[in-house]
């Protein structure tokens, strides 16, 4: 019978404790997402575009527990993407993403963002990493200039 009880004890903290990290999860998720966009607006060319998905990724960080993720780390997210959203030069806004995909990068391998593989890539003619979902490289440091420079340098699972 003890056996049953400590087994059953075990299950439900389980159940929780799973439950909980899929909400962190979650929550960084869509952190990932609005990142991928600025990270896609940028490859394009598309000071606007990235400028309105910085501020989305803003929005994104105001309703992240920093719980989950500490006020600090939110802090510096947040300080990139505001470079980015404020302005309009596509050169001043890849410069920040340097610094956001840095930060992006270590909170995609503490926590678990997609279903699929996390790309990281590396572009050694910028020196800058960044994030993607496929493993074709499409590069937001220097766009139609030189879409294809760089290559995978790990993948996130």
């Amino acid at each position: 019978m003890k056996k049953y009880i400590i087994t059953a004890i075990f299950t439900v903290f389980f159940v929780l404790s799973a439950s909980a990290q899929s909400k962190k999860n979650a929550q960084v998720s869509v952190l990932y997402q609005n990142y991928i966009s600025i990270k896609s607006a940028l490859a394009s060319d598309d000071p606007e575009k990235a400028s309105k998905a910085a501020s989305q990724f803003i929005k994104s960080t105001s309703e992240v527990n920093n719980k989950i993720i500490s006020e600090k780390e939110l802090s510096m997210l947040k300080r990139d993407a505001k470079t980015i959203a404020a302005s309009k030069n596509i050169s001043v806004q890849r410069k920040s993403f340097y610094q956001l995909s840095d930060h992006m990068i270590a909170l995609t391998k503490e926590f678990k963002v997609s279903q699929n593989p996390v790309y990281v890539q590396y572009c050694p003619m910028a020196e800058g990493s960044w994030l993607s979902d496929e493993s074709k490289i499409i590069n937001p440091y220097y766009g139609k200039s030189m879409l294809s420079c760089g290559n995978v340098k790990s993948t996130i699972k």
